[in-house]
Parts: C-alpha cells; structure tokens; sequence
C-alpha cells in the first residue's frame, strides 16, 4: 500500500461513535472506500449519509467470529480488496477486582482482544494481497496499568503483545502494524462503566482537563497509513497536554 490512498479500502470496527466514526469519516474524506462495522446499525446508516464517499454499513459483532468472517468477505465482495484494518472495537468495564463482577472481564477479553485478534486472521489474507496496514487502537493502559483497570489494561496490553508478534510476522511482506495509543479522549467509552465510584471518577477526570477529540486520533491513524512504503509508524502515544499518568 502507498501513500497514494485514493480508491483503497479501509475497514474499520466501532464505528458507530467515538474514534471509530470519527476515523472512518476522515478516512472517507482522504479518498478511501470505507466499510464500517459495529452492533448499533442505525447509527451506521447515519454515519454512511454522512461520508463524503463510498461507504459500506456491516452489522458486526467482534465477539462473534463468524460475524467478522462475514464482515471481511462483504467489504472485499464490494470494493475488491481490503488495504487497511482499524480494529478500533472496545468496552471499558473498569473497577476493583475484589467483588468485581467477572461477566466483565469476559465481555472485555471477547471484545478488546480476542475481537481484534478474530479481526486481524480474517483480514490478514487480503492485507498481505495488497501489501495493507493493520491499526490496533489500544490505550495508555497498554502501557501503565493502574487500581481498578487491571482486566482492561490486560486486554490492552495483550493487544500490544500480539501486534508485535504479528509486526514481526508480516512486515517483510509489506504490511505493516501500527499501534494506537490515546490518552483520555472524550468518547462514550465511559459510558459503558457500570461501578457508581468509576463513574465518578472518570467524570472528575474528564473535567480536570482538556481531552482530546476522536479526531485527534483519526489524525494519527491517518498520518500512520499514509507514509511511503518504506516507513512504519509502529507506535503512537498521543495523551492530553493535561494528562499526567
């Protein structure tokens, strides 16, 4: 894949907010042929009337490997190939390990890292065909665990450990593997907090400083697929100016 993006495809899960939306829009507006996948359909339908270009709307459930499997084949059915993967699908389920309620856990290993893993082994036979890009985006949290994000920042840490792996695996080949980091961004992904203290939290947080925009990120992931060939954006940490930890 070259930084000439014109025509190429994207696909990108999560899309129906947040870094996902915000990506897949800006995807669109650089010229790439866009599929978008997430569970909340009429949010998609939305999304596509939006876009400045062509746009593909996939119900899509990443804990359902088939459904990525179906997701996959439907982009490369309709624009012929797939040059880049955004696995941007996630849940935060943040809160104190001791009494935690471990469905959780369970919903975020399926989703944050066994979702992005289903992902990248669908798309990886397309990617290879057309010397693509995989974009993981993971979390200051793949970095530097902290009390009360044990289980998430497992998953992205997990995330971080498998993009390597898999750099290491394809990049003689032409793909390359770009890891996303953000800082707290203002998205709905604390919304998804079912612990009142952790919603709590998150909120004074937010308002203790100037969060960065989904199209902060959108930026990074763009800037990251579109150099020339012969340079990889492996990892980008991208904080609020405000952010300390």
């Amino acid at each position: 894949m070259s930084n000439t993006v014109e025509g190429n495809v994207a696909l990108v899960t999560g899309a129906s907010s947040g870094i996902g939306q915000a990506t897949a829009l800006a995807l669109s507006k650089a010229g790439y042929r866009v599929a978008v996948g997430a569970r909340r359909a009429d949010r998609l339908r939305a999304l596509t009337q939006d876009a400045p270009g062509e746009m593909l709307a996939l119900d899509l459930d990443v804990t359902d490997r088939r459904s990525v499997q179906d997701a996959v084949a439907a982009t490369v059915e309709r624009f012929g190939g797939l040059d880049v993967l955004v696995n941007n699908a996630g849940v935060m389920l943040n809160g104190p390990i001791l009494g935690a309620d471990t469905t959780e856990w369970t919903r975020m290993v399926e989703t944050n890292l066994l979702g992005s893993m289903y992902a990248v082994h669908a798309s990886l036979p397309h990617l290879l065909e057309r010397r693509g890009a995989v974009v993981q985006v993971s979390s200051t949290a793949g970095r530097t665990a902290s009390a009360a994000s044990g289980v998430y920042a497992a998953t992205k840490f997990g995330i971080t450990a498998f993009s390597e792996a898999l750099r290491q695996e394809v990049t003689a080949q032409g793909v390359r593997v770009v890891v996303i980091e953000p800082g707290f961004v203002a998205t709905e992904l604390t919304n998804h907090l079912t612990d009142p203290t952790m919603q709590a939290a998150a909120k004074a947080l937010a308002e203790s400083m100037r969060t960065l925009r989904p199209e902060d990120i959108a930026s990074a992931v763009l800037y990251a697929i579109t150099q020339p060939e012969h340079v990889a954006v492996n990892e980008i940490l991208i904080r609020p100016t405000d952010q300390t930890l």
